[in-house]
């Protein structure tokens, strides 16, 4: 990498991190819906590629612990993790179900699904918060700066920033966020 990549990318990354501040009220609003589902419910995580490996992140941070407190397993659970049931439900209904098809079987009302895009605009992403409505769940749709309609969502955490690597950074921030909030409050 030339020199000249390495400040543009800590350039972008900082300022991203200053605009992030435009979010605070929003991540804060999530990060009590969050504490007071774990109360009584679940947290339901669910994304793709890199997302996806940011919902079995978050959900380890609140299953195992995210300080070095000592706390209870939090209910978490990410629609990521079996192989087998996202390949079959893929094969055969189609890919846009592999989440709603899921969360119709372990998904309940006071239950909260975290759907994690950084485009907010992948199908199967689309439909698990349709089917999340349907069950009368929360949700919060974590994206990157788009033109996505805020409505399709009970919280929309939208990060200030279009590149792919920038929306993952930022996301990975906002979860640890989250995680640090709960710990700080179970």
């Amino acid at each position: 990498m030339k020199k000249n990549n390495f400040n543009i990318a800590l350039n972008d990354l900082s300022q991203s991190l200053i605009r992030l501040k435009s979010q605070e009220k929003i991540i804060y609003k999530s990060a009590e819906i969050i504490n007071k589902t774990f109360k009584n419910n679940k947290v339901i995580f669910c994304g793709n590629g890199g997302s996806a490996a940011d919902s079995s992140h978050a959900v380890a941070e609140f299953v195992g612990r995210f300080f070095k407190k000592k706390r209870k397993a939090l209910n978490a659970i990410s629609l990521n993790e079996n192989n087998s049931s996202l390949t079959a439900i893929a094969n055969d209904f189609d890919y846009k179900y592999v989440f709603s098809r899921q969360l119709e079987g372990v998904g309940k009302k006071g239950d909260l699904l975290f759907a994690i895009s950084t485009s907010g605009k992948s199908k199967n992403i689309l439909e698990v918060i349709k089917k999340a409505k349907k069950i009368k769940m929360k949700t919060i749709l974590l994206t990157g700066q788009n033109n996505i309609n805020n409505r399709i969502c009970n919280v929309c955490i939208k990060v200030p920033a279009k590149r792919v690597d920038r929306i993952q950074e930022l996301h990975i921030l906002v979860l640890h966020i989250l995680a640090e909030y709960v710990d700080q409050r179970s």
